[in-house]
């Protein structure tokens, strides 16, 4: 017998599903159908429906995982029931979920990654806000020690994801987010002294900023929070959002540091469901020690005859996607991320190549020494005769989903493209890219006229 059928197909000889009741209208919008109604008809015509829906293949846009071992569908299957949550009634998923924290911890080079704590999320977003609240906690208890008010806490930032805007509003902290430099792709050392003072709880340094990919140096804003201490006093901590590098500059740059090696690195979070390859709805959370995490937003809870420390926004969540997480760290090693993810670089490196000798455009970041990504505008917009937002409409005509935006505050005139490399954007996907990419350029300026289906004819 199979260990598991991918045969979704009817075992008998039913009506034709477009012959049925449900298939005679459109899917009810407003009121749940009085009767029942075959599965198989129903998972047809939702399947039907949902084609509609981009290709995830062509979707250039997107960080995450659209690809994945049939043994990850297995497994994600079979733990499907699983509530990440009831520790004591699935004490194996707790356990697995435990040594994937400890193993990223050495990964990130935690100075005891055996007795460090963290925890598996819904995503990086639930793990930002976990160690926001650690960093708030901790500013306020001191404060409070000290006899000061710890009313005005506020977070010091560059271009970080809407997560953080999240955390700033629903747990009243004021976002300090630092305007780029002009030519600078995130947050730079000598701009922290303008936005620091007593009343900061951290400053989120972004290991690939959403907006361009690129790193934020996060040693030297480190070093720049050293020198703040020395000459104020000030010891503020650094929080590393590292949702798409986490995963990835451990093996593609294993010589950066910007993990716990670097002292004033309270905690960091990632994204397993990015370039840690899992399905999504997995992320970690981890900080340096302990006692970098406040005893008071720690919950305890029954596990194997003892107690587990637990902390979360999320309750119910399927283990699946935690054991999946487990699986690829087993299965890849290190070795195979690394070859996955240099990969990974040398495609966007050769994209990054093809697009600048395409004639209009300036990179702003060509895939080197960072994620594998290309992010690139238009040389002179002024005179081009389309825009980034024409193009990204062109190109998904083709069924290519490639994101047109500005970038944020002091350089919003700058409207860039980005285009992700991930497992599963193989080089010869790119090419075919590069080759739609040019023909978009050539009918937006005329140098081609539009591709035109021929009439059709019996």
């Amino acid at each position: 017998m199979a260990l598991h059928s991918v045969d979704r197909g009817r075992s008998d000889s039913g009506p034709d599903v477009y012959a049925t009741t449900l298939s005679g209208a459109s899917l009810p919008k407003w009121r749940i159908p009085d009767g029942s109604t075959d599965p198989f008809t129903v998972y047809q015509l939702l399947h039907d429906e949902l084609e509609i829906d981009g290709n995830a293949a062509q979707n250039l846009a997107t960080f995450c995982t659209t690809w994945s071992e049939p043994q990850v569908h297995w497994l994600m299957d079979e733990n499907l029931a699983k509530n990440m949550i009831d520790k004591d009634e699935y004490p194996q998923t707790a356990e697995v979920e435990s040594r994937c924290v400890h193993l990223l911890a050495d990964l990130w080079n935690a100075p005891d990654s055996a007795a460090t704590i963290g925890c598996s999320t819904t995503g990086s977003s639930e793990a930002a806000m976990l160690s926001g609240l650690a960093l708030k906690r901790r500013w306020r208890k001191a404060r409070q020690e000290a006899g000061k008010p710890a009313d005005r806490p506020n977070l010091v930032c560059g271009p970080v994801q809407v997560c953080w805007e999240k955390f700033a509003r629903y747990f009243d902290v004021e976002l300090r987010q630092v305007p780029l430099e002009p030519s600078a792709t995130g947050l730079r050392p000598g701009q922290l002294r303008s936005y620091v003072d007593e009343n900061t709880i951290g400053v989120v340094a972004i290991l690939g900023v959403t907006f361009t990919c690129d790193y934020e140096p996060v040693k030297e804003l480190a070093a720049e929070l050293d020198a703040i201490e020395r000459d104020t006093g000030l010891d503020v901590p650094l929080h590393v959002d590292a949702a798409s590098g986490g995963f990835f500059a451990p093996f593609a740059h294993p010589e950066l540091e910007w993990d716990f090696r670097v002292p004033r690195v309270a905690s960091i979070n990632a994204s397993g469901h990015k370039y840690g390859l899992a399905p999504l709805g997995v992320g970690w959370v981890i900080w340096r020690e302990t006692g970098d995490l406040p005893e008071e937003l720690i919950f305890k809870v029954s596990y194997l005859g003892g107690d587990m420390p637990t902390f979360g926004l999320n309750f119910s969540r399927p283990g699946g996607a935690v054991v999946a997480q487990y699986f690829l760290l087993l299965r890849l090693g290190r070795e195979g991320y690394r070859q996955v993810q240099r990969r990974c670089s040398e495609t966007a490196v050769r994209l990054a190549d093809d697009i600048a000798g395409l004639g209009p455009f300036s990179l702003l970041y060509d895939g080197r020494g960072a994620l594998p990504a290309v992010s690139y505008t238009l040389t002179d917009p002024g005179s081009a005769s389309f825009s980034l937002y024409d193009l990204s409409d062109r190109l998904r005509s083709r069924g290519w989903q490639v994101p047109a935006y500005p970038l944020p505050a002091n350089r919003q005139e700058t409207v860039i493209h980005r285009v992700l490399i991930r497992h599963g954007i193989s080089e010869d996907k790119m090419a075919l890219f590069t080759q739609d990419l040019r023909r978009c350029l050539d009918e937006l300026t005329g140098a081609a006229p539009p591709r035109r289906h021929p009439a059709f004819h019996h």
